[in-house]
């Protein structure tokens, strides 16, 4: 097994794809999951779009392998918002969106290619607020993923999860932060149940496990192997909180009754539960044994790319392209001894691992929206 390290390229909002696939060279990974957010989405943290979604076809599609193969990097894409919950409007245009993608992936050749889809699922409140909610948005994942998941199957592509609970997506005002149903792996399984086709997975990031005081090697031990298709590499430094404790989200209150109390309170959406984004390798240190995870991945015949999604309060959030390239180089650095064979030049993905994306030159297909699947 010889994972391929990649990045996630929503850390470099601020290049385009040509400079982006230029640090990629420079930071030494052998591919990109491109970043393909809504120009006109809601979300306004760690999104980015890479590729032009209105006016992309087979030419396009063509361009962009050749590009790649010429660079020797492979791809995925993927915009990450709410599908089932949210204002209804803006939920409609990410499942168009989302239809969108699959088309894209399936003139780049799909799971021919290794380019899969990244989404969210997100989650449906007024559902949730009531008896039996966590149920109901199943059920509404069912409704909504169902024809979606068919659809991207009759065109040879996968769709996958990623497991962020994405904490901080409404007012701290609210008492729980679950606001993306694969937040969890016992819904990620109920998922399937619902939805059987084999042409859905999950993206799994540790880092989100880590900080719901949950073991990623145990996750990974009761992961059915054919969903797990990519890793994120991203980590997080847990800090003990005596006030609030580590069970529950810190909750908004009256900041002068948090001074004369003498506590913390949460000040933004993002401020709930107590830790720090990380990279594995690059400065702080973290809550996780890396080690631990890669070997129970091993153990597993897990092959596919372990992606790097820098979020690092200390390389991306510094917003200094300089230390986001070196968050990311400390990365690859950290994973190559325990992903590579020691060689001359030390612990380095084997070139003879690479291969070229395929050309298909598929005939273009008309756009599907919801209203038509």
């Amino acid at each position: 097994m010889t994972n391929p390290i990649w990045i996630m390229t929503s850390a470099f909002d601020q290049l385009n794809l040509d400079q982006t696939v230029e640090k990629a060279l420079e930071i030494d990974v052998q591919g990109l999951d491109l970043c393909v957010f809504r120009k006109d989405g809601t979300r306004d943290d760690f999104v980015a779009t890479h590729l032009d979604y209105e006016n992309f076809g087979p030419e396009a599609a063509k361009k962009l392998i050749d590009q790649f193969n010429g660079a020797k990097l492979r791809l995925s894409i993927g915009a990450f918002d709410n599908l089932i919950g949210g204002d209804p409007a803006e939920r409609i245009k990410n499942q168009n969106h989302l239809l969108k993608l699959i088309r894209m992936a399936h003139l780049l050749g799909g799971d021919e290619n290794d380019v899969k889809i990244g989404t969210f699922v997100g989650y449906n409140h007024e559902l949730g607020n009531q008896e039996g909610g966590f149920e109901k948005n199943l059920l509404e994942y069912q409704r909504v993923f169902g024809p979606i998941i068919r659809y991207a199957n009759s065109l040879g592509v996968t769709v996958l999860y990623e497991n962020c609970p994405m904490e901080g997506w409404r007012s701290s005002g609210y008492f729980g932060t679950f606001n993306n149903l694969p937040g969890v792996l016992a819904a990620r399984k109920l998922m399937y149940e619902l939805v059987p086709e084999a042409n859905h997975g999950e993206i799994y990031d540790p880092s989100h496990d880590i900080w719901q005081h949950t073991d990623p090697v145990e996750v990974i031990k009761n992961t059915d192997m054919n969903r797990l298709k990519r890793i994120h590499v991203k980590s997080t430094r847990n800090n003990p909180d005596p006030f609030w404790g580590n069970m529950y989200p810190m909750q908004q209150v009256k900041p002068e009754w948090a001074a004369k109390a003498g506590i913390p309170s949460s000040t933004n959406p993002w401020d709930r539960h107590h830790y720090e984004a990380t990279l594995p390798g690059f400065g702080l240190g973290d809550s996780m044994d890396w080690r631990a995870f890669v070997n129970i991945l091993k153990e597993k015949n897990f092959s596919g790319p372990f992606e790097i999604e820098n979020e690092a309060v200390l390389s991306k959030q510094t917003g200094n392209m300089g230390a986001i390239v070196q968050g990311c180089k400390a990365a690859v650095q950290n994973l190559a001894p325990l992903l590579y064979e020691l060689g001359e030049n030390g612990w380095q993905y084997p070139e003879s691992e690479y291969k070229p994306l395929l050309e298909f030159n598929r005939e273009d297909i008309p756009l599907m929206t919801m209203e038509r699947l």
